[in-house]
């Protein structure tokens, strides 16, 4: 389906019940975020949020893409799987070979459809260029929101930002955060690995000044085709059209002409990018991960012009703690990049998965239909040679054996067939530069456990893995440890997470050493570590943290001994170090950020104004359960 324009988009969430008007004032600096945070985290995602008195001349949409019901209205379907279905067919479809003339007619009407979703560019103004402010724009005049109160400042973050290659002209849509520096300044913040990165190498090669524009608003699917992890060089309005079935329709930029942007946008924001500059120190940014991205140069971008639509309407969004709005994003692109995946390079694929304590890239979980011995190792290294895949910290595979969305029987299922000794890979590679647990920035460790049932050939007859015993003498025995969840062990999931405090360097893997050799530990086949002040029996909690702070080639130990149980026998347990790393204890020597919390000041403001709100039930701050979990009040953990 495609949207006239965002307040259309609006006016049906309204019209489900899917979205809450917020009359009362609500401060853009921390309280609009504060909000939404605690609405972000009900079942299912809350509502979508309509702030309409925020002091500024525009309203601001927030959580609109913040529950699968939402991301279906968004994009036109009834179900995620229904685009990878339809991708899927048309796959099929150009695959099949044609031998007859009335097979080669037969496709005249795909052909027809393809044409229909390529981006047009009109010629004239379009509504996004109702009002055009040349003349001293001001950036700060939008409700440009602050979302937590260790970032450097204000950020834009939904921005669909328009960059091209100055080579071939082929244009790039991508989302990256905009720290606002000044009225007519801000940085923009694309990662070294993103494609307008490289359009920013590409110019300062050339010396020349980059144009750059940004679009606020407009049909939802060009938000979600922004973000969408599509190979380099394939317009993500394409994409955009096959969603809405129509064309997306362009118009020139006023001052960049260079740069087409929707017709239909709410907001646009024109300017460049001088490579010759020197970089701007931008951030810290309450981060998607759960924690600050500290500090770091990034480019400026000047705004020569901003345009609106007449009432226009400026679209946000904040990340944070998982889960947020951002997590049923990632599930679109898992459930509608599936049968590319499988069409182009994966044949065995079955089923994707990612959970969203892994928030994204962290975990990933794949079903394959396995076939011969290998076969787990073979998609491994595929998956991680697949754009964004390449990201991918966690794999874990399984095969057709069991469901991997039934997490509980998966994890049965995995570690029934997983010996810790031999069928965990470890490589390394370039990770996402939020990453803040690798010891060098955007380079660092992944692990595969291939839980797939074994072939002859994969199997290890040294081993023996027993039942394990009565584990409660953990904490008595060793006073470092302050927490024991054992609850994965007495459902069949041979697993424990232990919390412990780290006193001295190299003191867990002297632990999980002396820890795995007790007999009555025979049978765990991992352990995995968790700060101290984490509870291990929050198991989604801890998989987050655990799931940030792992670097898993460098924060692995294996133990092996022989067996208690079947003399003769070797049996092993691998521990994974998901804890804060420090100089002192780890000789790390990156600055460690600290989770995001929201302060005291915030919280008590909206729990003051909440009843006014008329929002539906008092709901307490999602970030009182992590207050303990802090270490000191800034970005960089003390």
């Amino acid at each position: 389906m495609a949207y006239k324009n965002l307040q259309q988009f609006i006016d049906l969430l309204e019209k489900e019940g899917e979205l809450l008007r917020i009359k009362t004032y609500v401060n853009p600096k921390l309280e609009i975020a504060e909000i939404t945070d605690r609405m972000s985290k009900e079942p299912g995602g809350g509502k979508a949020l309509l702030f309409e008195n925020t002091g500024y001349d525009f309203p601001v949409l927030m959580n609109a893409y913040g529950s699968e019901r939402r991301v279906c209205l968004a994009l036109g379907v009834q179900k995620l799987d229904d685009v990878a279905h339809e991708i899927e067919r048309l796959f099929k479809a150009l695959s099949t070979p044609k031998e007859g003339i009335m097979d080669k007619l037969r496709m005249l009407p795909m052909l027809g459809q393809f044409a229909n979703w390529m981006p047009r560019v009109r010629s004239g103004r379009g509504e996004c260029q109702e009002v055009v402010i040349t003349d001293n724009p001001d950036i700060t005049k939008l409700p440009v929101i602050t979302c937590w109160p260790k970032d450097g400042g204000p950020f834009v973050t939904l921005p669909v930002i328009h960059t091209k290659d100055p080579g071939t002209g082929i244009r790039n849509v991508g989302m990256y955060r905009m720290q606002v520096f000044e009225p007519r300044l801000t940085g923009m913040h694309w990662h070294k690995h993103k494609v307008s990165a490289r359009h920013f190498n590409e110019y300062r090669q050339l010396g020349k000044k980059m144009p750059v524009a940004v679009a606020l608003g407009g049909d939802p699917a060009y938000a979600y085709s922004a973000t969408a992890p599509l190979p380099d060089n394939v317009d993500e309005y394409m994409l955009a059209g096959f969603l809405r079935k129509k064309k997306v329709e362009l118009v020139r930029c006023i001052t960049q002409p260079d740069i087409e942007v929707p017709a239909d946008a709410d907001i646009v924001i024109e300017g460049y990018v001088d490579p010759a500059e020197e970089l701007i120190w931008e951030g810290p940014f309450g981060d998607h991960t759960g924690y600050y991205s500290l500090p770091d140069w990034y480019p400026r971008f000047h705004i020569t012009a901003i345009t609106h639509r007449k009432n226009a309407i400026y679209p946000a969004t904040i990340v944070g703690i998982p889960p947020q709005e951002d997590a049923w994003l990632i599930k679109a692109s898992e459930r509608i990049f599936l049968a590319p995946m499988k069409m182009t390079l994966i044949p065995e694929i079955l089923d994707m998965d990612m959970p969203v304590e892994g928030v994204a890239h962290n975990l990933v979980i794949a079903q394959i239909k396995k076939d011969y011995a290998g076969q787990g190792l073979k998609v491994m290294n595929a998956m991680w040679g697949a754009g964004q895949m390449m990201f991918n910290k966690i794999l874990v595979l399984a095969d057709q054996g069991v469901s991997i969305q039934d997490y509980k029987a998966l994890a049965q299922y995995t570690f029934r067939n997983l010996n810790p000794a031999t069928d965990i890979a470890f490589s390394q590679g370039p990770m996402d530069v939020l990453d803040h647990s690798c010891s060098k920035l955007g380079f660092g460790g992944k692990m595969c456990l291939d839980g797939t049932a074994k072939h002859d050939e994969e199997t290890d007859d040294r081993y023996y893995f027993g039942t394990p015993g009565d584990l409660s003498f953990i904490p008595n025995d060793f006073p470092e440890v302050k927490a024991v969840n054992s609850t994965l062990v007495e459902a069949g999931i041979p697993v424990l997470i232990v919390a412990m405090k780290k006193e001295r360097p190299g003191h867990l893997r002297g632990l999980h050493q002396q820890l795995a050799a007790r007999p009555r530990l025979e049978g765990i086949k991992m352990i995995l570590y968790v700060e101290h002040n984490v509870d291990p029996a929050d198991l989604g909690l801890a998989l987050w943290r655990f799931c940030n702070n792992l670097d898993p080639r460098r924060d692995m130990v294996l133990y092996e001994g022989p067996s208690a149980q079947q003399p003769g026998k070797l049996t092993a347990c691998m521990g994974l170090d998901g804890t804060r790393k420090t100089r002192e204890h780890d000789g790390f020597q990156r600055d460690w950020p600290n989770i995001i919390v929201a302060d005291d000041a915030t919280i008590a403001a909206v729990d003051a104004k909440w009843e006014a709100l008329n929002i539906g039930p008092f709901l307490p701050s999602p970030s009182l359960r992590y207050k303990a979990q802090i270490y000191g009040e800034e970005a960089v953990a003390s």
